[in-house]
């Protein structure tokens, strides 16, 4: 197992999982050359990294996704910062959200599942289409095709994971920046998205909405299908579900847990600042690896493990804590609980093809390329 300065970005990418474990077991923060920062580890650590904006900020203009989408409630802190997520937060209220969104999801699993063929690559047969779906109302993008938005959100992803490693974002991901900014200005413009800018200008609700797309689309899609992959590659994972209903919660939080489909966030040191016994330097990267706090066994037993029986699984940092704290948990979380709810409902002998069906992988954003489920 390679040291901290001999772990690479493709070790990360393919398998981070006992990099992490190492280097956790040797100190809960570590200098990654391969990541030209400090990564924090440890669960305890990273929840007080999340919950303090002053010391460690998104406000830098290294922040990647800053880069790409401009000033947003996600690379801002403070009154800006607030005044962005303000802007939003009424439509993600939990009870907004099971009246516009509940029947509606139901609805469009409707379309996606009856008729579906066995096998069905539950990634971009469902996961997907669901997502696109689901954001497309909440922002008035009804007219826009679902492969092109999840086309847009893949060359996105790659331009972060591009700029997290300190290359440029690629042309691919700024062309699709462009277009899709001008479909939301026009969203925006016409007045039919769910969610309104309130107060802000159209440049600043059109930023803000990227970033609730990327949320809504590219980490949801994510969540559903390792959800998927991890209930039905656990044995009898499906069987216990279907007949103790209350462990779809579960299911979907040791799914968060145990393989974020965001790995990682980061912060920028404000000031000379000791953490867990290491000297950070005024505006060093510092990143919170939520894949590595996911899985300390100081608070996890056990913690590779799939465990439908977990009574803490809820502890998860997968939406992160916090200001920045996912504002479209509630929505997402409600996605993945319908989609698994359906399978054991309407494929109740779902099995995966583990033989055809792929690892998670990703250096930021983690999920298998294909979930193969025969039913």
């Amino acid at each position: 197992m390679a040291a901290a300065d001999e772990v690479t970005v493709e070790d990360l990418t393919d398998d981070p999982h006992p990099h992490w474990h190492l280097l956790r077991a040797q100190a809960p923060v570590a200098w990654v050359p391969a990541l030209q920062g400090w990564v924090v580890t440890g669960y305890h650590l990273a929840a007080s990294v999340l919950r303090d904006a002053a010391t460690f900020t998104v406000d830098d203009p290294r922040f990647s996704t800053g880069q790409l989408f401009g000033p947003s409630m996600l690379s801002t802190d403070g009154a800006a910062h607030a005044r962005f997520r303000a802007a939003f937060a009424g439509a993600f209220k939990p009870a907004q959200i099971r009246s516009q969104f509940a029947g509606f999801i139901e609805g469009t699993l409707d379309r996606l599942m009856d008729g579906a063929s066995s096998p069905t690559e539950v990634r971009r047969a469902i996961a997907g289409p669901l997502a696109v779906a689901v954001m497309a109302r909440v922002l008035g993008l009804a007219r826009l095709q679902p492969a092109m938005l999840l086309d847009w959100y893949a060359q996105l992803a790659a331009g972060v994971n591009r700029l997290s490693v300190g290359q440029p974002a690629g042309q691919d991901a700024v062309a699709a920046h462009s277009a899709l900014s001008d479909e939301l200005a026009r969203a925006f413009r016409q007045h039919r998205a769910l969610v309104t800018s309130n107060g802000l200008s159209l440049d600043e609700a059109v930023a803000n909405a990227g970033i609730l797309l990327f949320g809504g689309i590219e980490t949801t899609e994510g969540m559903i299908a390792l959800a998927v992959w991890h209930l039905l590659a656990e044995p009898a994972g499906l069987a216990r579900v279907s007949a103790e209903p209350g462990l779809i919660d579960v299911a979907v939080e040791e799914s968060l847990r145990l393989e974020p489909a965001a790995t990682r966030v980061d912060r920028y040191a404000t000031r000379d600042v000791d953490l867990g016994g290491v000297k950070i330097a005024s505006g060093s990267l510092v990143i919170v690896s939520l894949a590595a706090a996911n899985r300390d066994p100081a608070v996890f037993s056990e913690p590779d493990r799939f465990d439908l029986s977990r009574q803490n699984s809820h502890r998860n940092l997968a939406l992160a804590a916090g200001p920045h704290f996912c504002l479209g948990a509630h929505l997402t979380r409600l996605q993945t609980r319908t989609v698994l709810q359906r399978i054991a409902r309407q494929w109740p002998s779902a099995e995966l093809d583990q033989a055809r069906s792929t690892q998670p992988v990703g250096l930021v954003f983690r999920k298998p390329d294909r979930v193969i489920v025969r039913h």
